[in-house]
C-alpha cells in the first residue's frame, strides 16, 4: 500500500529526518518500490521532486536530506502501483495551477472512475489527467469542483474551500478507499479513510496518523527523531509543526485519525 506524509508549519521547516525515516517504507525489498515524490511549497509555487523508482538508496533523496529545503507545507508519497504503469507521469504528488498558485495532491487507496456523464463539471473540464492513475483523476475531479470558487474570488474563504472538499471526500468514499493530502499554498487538507493491508487484503482504520510538535525560538533550531526544524524568520516566538503519515514515523504518541475525518491545517495548527 502507498505511504503518505504531510507537514504544515508556522514557519518554514526542514523535513530531512522525516524523509529519511519515510524513505525506508519505499525499500526495494518492500511493496512500495514503484516511485516516490515530494512537493515543498515556496510561496505560491511548488518545488517538486519525484522518481518512478524506490526511495531507499535514491541519490535525489540523499540530496534532499543533505540540503536544507525549508518549507511551510510539504506533501510526500511513496508508491505501490495498482493503477497505471511505473512512470514519472503516474508518480505522486500531482500538481496543477489554479487561481495563480500551485495546487498539490497525493492519494492512498483505490477509487472507481467517475463517468463525466454523472458529473457535468467533468465534461470538457480544464483539468485532465496526464497519467493513468485513479489518483490523478481524483485530483482533477477535486479541482473541477474548486475551480468556480477560485475564479470568483482569489483566494476563496477557507470555509468555502472546506465545504467543497468535505462533500467531495464523502462522495469519493462511496467509490473506494480515499486517504489524501491536498494543499493550495495556504492550507493543507488531510482526509483519512481506511488503509489496505496487502498481507490479508483487508481495509482497516486508521488510514492516517497525526503528530504536533512545538519549539521555542532559538538560533540553532532544534532536532527530534523524525524532523529537523529550521530556525525560521527573525522574531519567531514559537515554532509549531504538525505531521501527518500513513504509519507513525517515530515512537511518539501519534493520533490515529477517524474514518472520514477531514482536517484543515494552516501554519501548523488545525483551523
Amino acid at each position: 500500500m502507498c505511504e503518505l506524509f504531510g507537514m504544515s508549519a508556522r514557519y518554514p521547516a526542514t523535513v530531512n529526518l522525516s524523509l529519511d525515516a519515510f524513505s525506508h517504507h519505499g525499500s526495494r525489498r518492500g511493496l512500495n518500490k514503484d516511485g516516490w515524490g515530494i512537493a515543498l511549497y515556496r510561496g505560491l509555487d511548488v518545488q517538486l521532486v519525484k522518481e518512478p523508482a524506490p526511495a531507499e538508496g535514491s541519490d535525489c533523496v540523499r540530496f534532499i536530506e543533505s540540503h536544507a529545503m525549508p518549507s511551510p507545507i510539504v506533501i510526500a508519497h511513496i508508491r505501490h502501483a495498482t493503477a497505471g504503469a511505473i512512470s514519472y507521469a503516474n508518480t505522486h504528488p500531482f500538481t496543477r495551477e489554479l487561481g495563480g498558485r500551485m495546487h498539490t495532491f497525493a492519494h492512498n487507496g483505490e477509487v472507481e472512475a467517475l463517468d463525466a456523464k454523472v458529473d457535468p463539471r467533468l465534461d470538457g473540464a480544464r483539468f485532465r489527467p496526464i497519467g493513468a492513475t485513479d489518483s490523478e483523476r481524483l485530483f482533477c475531479e477535486l479541482l473541477a469542483r474548486l475551480e468556480p470558487l477560485w475564479l470568483a474570488l482569489e483566494p476563496p474563504t477557507l470555509r468555502a474551500r472546506r465545504d467543497v472538499i468535505e462533500v467531495f471526500a464523502a462522495e469519493a468514499r462511496e467509490r473506494g478507499i480515499v486517504n489524501f493530502l491536498y494543499a493550495d499554498g495556504d492550507a493543507l487538507f488531510v482526509h483519512s479513510h481506511f488503509r489496505l493491508h496487502p498481507e490479508d487484503s483487508s481495509a482497516k482504520a486508521p488510514g492516517l496518523h497525526l503528530l504536533t510538535r512545538t519549539c521555542a525560538a532559538c538560533d540553532a533550531g532544534f532536532e527530534h527523531p523524525g524532523i529537523a526544524i529550521h530556525p525560521g524568520a527573525e522574531g519567531m516566538v514559537e515554532q509549531v509543526v504538525t505531521l501527518v503519515a500513513s504509519a507513525p514515523l517515530s515512537d511518539e504518541p501519534w493520533r490515529p485519525l477517524e474514518v472520514g475525518e477531514l482536517l484543515v491545517l494552516r501554519s501548523g495548527s488545525p483551523c
